[in-house]
């Protein structure tokens, strides 16, 4: 019988200390999860036995200023380029040449890096929330994709995105709320999805004009906790860590527009990506909106294998739909990855 026990593991280099969770058969087919904004490793708790079960070697690291892996100082430091190089190191640490990558969050524009500056160390990618061409780019990629009938230019300039520009303006302020009550910042955060919000703007594009997070209160409301997102345990193990670390690191993924532009433009082959690639939907992110939006517009273009899913649920959606995340990743490695599946 295949062991499904996550344990605790540690690579080092001489530029980075990388913390990562495993399960499955080591000589197993490599899948690695990336995680974003502001998570951990954890995140992929659902994801990690049900892969190693199958017969994969599932890995998933904590991003660099997260958990246990190594912490910068300097907003530069958490610019794609870095945070690409980290999980290529990681592959190289495993001992392989290819793995199949999954992301989320801010792991999606990561490993859409990983696949276009780095397809022969990829198999196949998937992506959950995230479409390819989008915040990988800067958020100068994204303005021409924002719906304008929902987010008038003169009242939310960068649409939904207006939280990012308020990080580049108010970085501190913003950092000041989150770490002021970590426990409750994450309580407040990893919430199920609701319907019925797709004709109103997404609550990140008010963080701006309203001066903040919350309506510009000084920390995170004291609401209940969402049982069917994060247990207690886990949210302690979440507290504990943005408590130990801060937010600095996690917040500065936002502060490198520019640097990261640049980088994309690096891509090979032009941006288009030839890989099995997957796109998880999720139809109630009305900040990551690809329903009606055209967001998704560029991804169905550059990626010429593409699989798309829709699933109901918000943002959190490996944690909120973890049994339907698990069966379309496990239906796509079958029917369109065979040669990596186990056996």
């Amino acid at each position: 019988m295949i062991s499904t026990t996550i344990t605790e593991n540690v690579t080092k280099s001489a530029r980075h200390t990388n913390f990562h969770l495993s399960a499955g058969p080591e000589d197993g087919p490599l899948i690695i999860f990336v995680h974003g904004w502001p998570e951990l490793s954890l995140s992929w708790r659902h994801q990690l036995p049900v892969m190693a079960g199958l017969g994969f070697h599932a890995v998933a690291p904590d991003m660099r200023g997260y958990g246990r892996s190594s912490i910068y100082k300097r907003h530069e430091d958490y610019a794609q380029r870095e945070v690409v190089a980290d999980m290529i190191e990681l592959l190289d640490a495993l001992g392989r040449e290819k793995a199949v990558w999954v992301g989320h969050d801010w792991g999606s524009p990561t490993v859409w890096n990983i696949a276009s500056h780095h397809p022969d160390r990829c198999h196949a990618i998937a992506n959950l929330c995230v479409p390819y061409h989008t915040l990988e780019r800067g958020l100068d990629a994204c303005l021409p994709l924002i719906d304008r009938t929902l987010y008038p230019e003169a009242e939310f300039p960068a649409g939904q995105w207006e939280y990012v520009r308020f990080y580049e303006e108010n970085f501190a302020k913003a950092c000041a709320v989150f770490d002021a009550h970590p426990y409750n910042t994450a309580k407040a955060l990893f919430r199920k999805g609701k319907d019925g919000h797709r004709d109103k703007p997404a609550l990140t594009a008010h963080v701006r004009n309203q001066g903040g997070w919350y309506g510009g209160a000084t920390e995170a409301p004291d609401i209940p906790r969402d049982g069917d997102v994060v247990s207690e345990k886990d949210l302690k193990t979440y507290a504990a860590f943005l408590k130990r670390n801060g937010f600095f690191g996690p917040d500065s993924y936002y502060m490198n527009n520019r640097a990261n532009a640049e980088y994309a433009d690096e891509a090979l082959n032009d941006g288009y990506l030839d890989m099995p690639t997957l796109f998880l939907l999720a139809e109630y992110d009305y900040t990551c909106e690809c329903v009606r939006s055209s967001l998704t517009d560029p991804m169905k273009r550059l990626c010429r294998n593409l699989t798309s899913r829709n699933i109901a649920c918000g943002h959190w959606m490996a944690q909120e739909k973890s049994a339907e995340v698990n069966a379309a990743l496990t239906h796509w490695l079958v029917t369109s990855v065979p040669d990596v599946w186990p056996g």
